[in-house]
């Protein structure tokens, strides 16, 4: 892929969001979507409440409207299922997250999809992507990475794509909690992929082109999202960062290194897993509060300094990632 490519694909995603977000932060605030911040949450975010939220849509349609262009414009490549796949787990995702912020907004509360409806919602466009792949005969195997072995999983394989992409999902949302974490968390891990996917040759250049919108994308969207946030994803953005983050490790068959690359991901969720676990069964709660990034808050860290070394450990596991797929 040439560098013009992966300059365009970012570069316009960045702009189109930050062009839109002055026009659509006042519209936000005009229809009164404001955050309602979670009573049990830490006291210092109550400030936060009534921040403009679902600013999702504008990192989606900044990824939608430059992934089309560059793909059709830019390149010679005809486009394949999997492109419209991955336009599909963006939008899908997105959709499930906008109704989710959508009820919160009008009912003034944190109370929107229930957990059933929300769960329900991500296994069928898990689904329909398995099936998708499926009637294109995609392999049903992973491989270990850094090494050339490779597991058949058959029908199993059906299984663990549903994992990923709800699991990954809800793993990104949980993420999303202070100012500026999961933008920069998630741009970090997108251009990990954008890398890595880069060496896959021409066969995966509609994936790195994705993942390459989605990080300028996000980095506009860091500009109005950053400590003091002047806007929030909510979770129209973050689950559908999650489902496209797993849609583009099946598609590239990198589905085991996304647990390196979504590190910082992985180990919020087990905080919370790890928290209900511990109370449950003795208690005791083994953090101040979950997920792990307002643990850090409550011992004393400034919100600026969680955000900021959750994004260096997030840079530590590309890294390794990175290293084991390209150098190795």
């Amino acid at each position: 892929m040439s560098i013009y490519v992966v300059v365009m694909a970012i570069a316009i995603s960045f702009l189109i969001t930050v062009l839109l977000s002055p026009i659509f932060i006042p519209f936000l605030r005009r229809l009164k979507f404001g955050q309602s911040i979670r009573e049990e949450g830490p006291q210092s975010h109550m400030k936060k409440s009534g921040t403009p939220t679902m600013g999702g849509l504008m990192i989606i349609a900044s990824v939608v409207i430059t992934f089309l262009l560059v793909s059709f414009l830019f390149t010679e490549q005809t486009v394949n299922y999997q492109f419209w796949l991955l336009l599909f787990v963006i939008i899908g995702y997105g959709l499930i997250g906008f109704l989710d912020d959508f009820i919160i907004v009008v009912r003034k509360n944190n109370q929107g999809l229930t957990s059933k409806q929300k769960l329900l919602g991500q296994i069928v466009i898990a689904v329909v992507f398995y099936i998708t792949l499926r009637m294109n005969d995609y392999p049903t195997t992973i491989a270990i990475p850094g090494t050339d072995v490779e597991w058949e999983l058959g029908f199993f394989y059906a299984i663990l794509i549903v994992f990923m992409l709800v699991g990954s999902s809800n793993a990104v949302n949980l993420t999303d909690g202070l100012d500026g974490l999961l933008a920069g968390t998630a741009s970090v891990a997108f251009g990990a992929f954008a890398i890595i996917t880069t060496y896959h040759g021409e066969e995966t250049q509609f994936i790195t082109i994705f993942a390459l919108t989605i990080v300028g994308a996000l980095l506009g969207f860091l500009v109005f999202n950053a400590h003091p946030a002047k806007v929030f994803m909510g979770d129209t953005g973050s689950l559908a960062l999650g489902g496209a983050i797993a849609g583009i490790a099946i598609l590239a068959k990198l589905e085991i290194i996304l647990v390196i690359i979504g590190g910082v991901f992985v180990i919020e969720t087990l905080s919370v897993i790890l928290q209900v676990i511990s109370f449950k069964t003795t208690g005791k709660r083994i953090f101040k509060m979950s997920p792990i990034h307002h643990h850090f808050e409550l011992i004393g860290w400034s919100e600026w300094r969680v955000v900021t070394t959750f994004w260096a450990v997030g840079i530590v596991f590309a890294s390794i990632a990175i290293f084991i797929e390209v150098v190795l």
